[in-house]
């Protein structure tokens, strides 16, 4: 089995509902209806505008994405899905990705097409040229993720390293990272960084995952979109 993850740009003649409607009405059944093994959706809707800041280093910014479990994502496979995903957006990019879980999701968990609690956060970056990628990944996986848990309040952690992009314009992203946040941690520092009510303890969370994380992502060459998260048909 593997993972594909499609990043979405929404035509801007269509409004954000708009286009929200048409990707959990008409696309997510279509993919299953197609034979996906699993489908996510995360879309930047009007439920997630006030969740946390955003990082551009994208323009224009995707405004969802698409998770898919296949059997394989070879490209004649794949066509399939990529054609059921092209008319749902202005442009596609698609990635292969190998996904590690080191939190799953066994506080909020939610029903199938049923809205996950909180908001989910999803980072993309690459692997900054001064580094092999060897040692990139040494830094992210192996020592920055225990560090991302404790500083944080999330309920999911997903990693996923960017395996190859299928579509030739897809823009050079080495990660995807999808973070679950509960309410409490909406529009509140102290709630994302699991620190509310204590000013010291949100300092030291805040600046260790400053100084982890610079080691591995260059700021210019990072983009993060707060999401809803549909877990429309769980991977098997």
């Amino acid at each position: 089995m593997e993972k594909v993850i499609y990043l979405l740009w929404r035509d801007p003649r269509a409004s954000r509902a708009e286009f929200d409607q048409r990707l959990r009405d008409d696309l997510a059944p279509r993919l299953v209806e197609l034979g996906a093994l699993g489908v996510q959706l995360n879309i930047s809707d009007e439920a997630v505008s006030a969740a946390a800041p955003t990082v551009s280093a994208t323009r224009p910014q995707t405004e969802a994405f698409v998770s898919l479990w296949l059997h394989t994502a070879n490209a004649e496979r794949r066509r399939p899905f990529d054609d059921a995903v092209a008319p749902a957006a202005l442009r596609f990019a698609a990635y292969l990705v190998t996904e590690s879980q080191p939190l799953a999701n066994t506080r909020h968990p939610s029903a199938p097409g049923q809205r996950t609690t909180g908001f989910a956060q999803v980072a993309m970056f690459a692997c900054p040229p001064r580094l092999a990628r060897a040692q990139w990944l040494e830094l992210w996986l192996a020592q920055h993720t225990q560090l991302a848990i404790d500083t944080q309040s999330t309920f999911f952690y997903v990693q996923n390293v960017v395996a190859r992009a299928l579509t030739f314009d897809a823009p050079p992203f080495d990660a995807i990272v999808e973070e679950g946040f509960p309410q409490e941690a909406f529009g509140s520092q102290s709630g994302f960084y699991g620190a509310a009510g204590d000013k010291e303890k949100l300092r030291r969370h805040r600046a260790a995952m400053f100084e982890s994380t610079q080691r591995f992502i260059d700021a210019d060459r990072l983009d993060v979109v707060q999401t809803s998260q549909w877990i429309v048909k769980a991977p098997r």
